[in-house]
């Protein structure tokens, strides 16, 4: 079994928390699974509801109205499984099907009869349809795909390792050159396999990249129908946005053209909001929105008209640009998609650590990859991320660090090269350090 840290987490909320957790995230990253996991280690009955099931069959939960039905229904179910407060989880798996069941969780934790845990996908999208969200009841935790941290779990890296390589990070020092070596090939073979749990698993066991692939492209295709079957009126906008991401990424801004979506001139990203928040809230693109005034805090500075998507998987993004070429990533192959896996697990890694996701837009200066509020100091900590041997060349970074308008202490080059380095405010460090930000 792979170690997910999340599964940490839930065990001290299920245990310590005084509100009804809510895991969220895309779906196929590993919810449904660690849950059982946790929940059937904690209590000694687990009572798992799959309400997707329920509502592509009977739906006999739409029926349910109080939580007297509601205690009926399961009881019709798992009667002589149920026990009491002290020794039952009930586990309502894809609850944002029944937004009213959501509503419902005030009134079960107030009865304070079994345990709860839910988990949901397109989460966010349902919370702003609900007519009335049982704030101060729920608290809504995010999953996202497995990150780099536990892909090395997962393939024999031990604790003391990882802890090794976080102190390094800390003290701005080299790894040694073998377990450099090591890692690196890690990373690279995580552009290919990505963070879904089917395709970490598959790939453990089979070492084959085709039923990889298969994978990546099923679940790919699976993301899509969820869109059609959330939106039917939207789905075709929907879709073909996903659809852009890769190629977006691919060009000099990175950022989706707005008039590809329909092929209409004079429309704006806000004519497709509805759209662009259905792919962010359903977990399966990661928003980076646009600064023109890089000031801490940086929210205060957002430019809600530009923004880059990227993919919620990288093994997702590397399946679209590479296929079965495994040696384009393996042997260093530089290209300008090789330097666009990059920025994605930088991504990825980021919005994991709970960082919301920024990137400096000047039409002077250029562009910067990464804005990262720095609390401590009350200001900005810009990060670049470079896939090839023009690593120093960063004139955007340049500027924003020595201009003298931002408070700026330091700034990141995340790249290939083996050794930490040093030059005035600019620490250049390899790129699997993003595990640690």
């Amino acid at each position: 079994m792979i170690f997910r840290k999340i599964s940490k987490k839930i065990e001290y909320k299920l245990l310590n928390g005084n509100k009804i957790l809510i895991v969220d995230g895309a779906r196929q990253v590993g919810k449904t699974f660690i849950i059982r996991v946790v929940g059937n280690s904690l209590f000694k009955h687990f009572i798992e509801i799959n309400l997707l099931n329920d509502f592509n069959s009977n739906k006999e939960f739409e029926k349910v109205k109080t939580i007297q039905d509601f205690y009926l229904q399961i009881s019709s179910i798992f009667g002589k499984e149920l026990g009491n407060k002290d020794d039952t989880l009930i586990f309502l798996d894809e609850i944002q099907v029944y937004p009213h069941l959501i509503t419902m969780l005030k009134f079960l934790k107030d009865d304070n009869k079994y345990n709860f845990i839910c988990s949901g996908s397109e989460l966010g999208i349902t919370l702003n349809k609900t007519s009335s969200i049982p704030m101060g009841y729920i608290e809504i935790l995010k999953m996202y795909p497995i990150d780099f941290e536990e892909f090395l779990f997962a393939n024999g890296v031990g604790d003391d390792v990882i802890s090794h390589m976080k102190e390094c990070f800390m003290q701005n020092k080299s790894l040694s050159e073998p377990l450099h070596i090591r890692i690196m090939d890690l990373f690279k073979k995580y552009l290919l396999i990505g963070g879904l749990p089917d395709a970490v698993n598959n790939f453990i066991k089979n070492n084959n990249i085709q039923y990889v692939r298969d994978i990546h492209n099923e679940i790919y295709n699976f993301y899509k129908e969820d869109a059609s079957k959330y939106d039917k009126e939207n789905k075709l906008k929907i879709m073909k946005i996903y659809d852009l991401i890769p190629s977006a990424l691919c060009n000099k801004k990175k950022r989706i053209v707005i008039k590809d979506i329909e092929g209409i001139k004079g429309k704006s990203k806000k004519n497709y909001q509805n759209e662009f928040d259905y792919l962010i809230h359903s977990g399966i693109a990661l928003n980076v929105d646009a600064i023109a005034n890089p000031v801490f805090p940086l929210i205060q500075s957002q430019d809600k008209n530009l923004i880059k998507l990227y993919l919620s998987d990288v093994g997702l993004l590397s399946n679209i640009y590479y296929k079965n070429n495994i040696r384009a990533i393996l042997d260093d192959n530089i290209s300008m998609n090789l330097g666009t896996l990059y920025e994605n697990v930088v991504a990825m890694e980021l919005i994991c650590h709970g960082h919301k996701l920024y990137y400096y837009d000047n039409k002077k200066n250029g562009e910067i990859d990464y804005l990262l509020d720095d609390y401590e100091n009350s200001s900005v900590i810009p990060i670049e991320v470079k896939s090839g041997k023009d690593y120093k060349v960063h004139s955007a970074l340049n500027e924003y660090l020595n201009s003298g308008r931002y408070n700026a202490r330091k700034g990141y080059v995340l790249n290939n090269n083996w050794q930490i380095d040093i030059k005035e405010k600019i620490i250049y460090m390899p790129i699997y350090y993003a595990m640690f930000f």
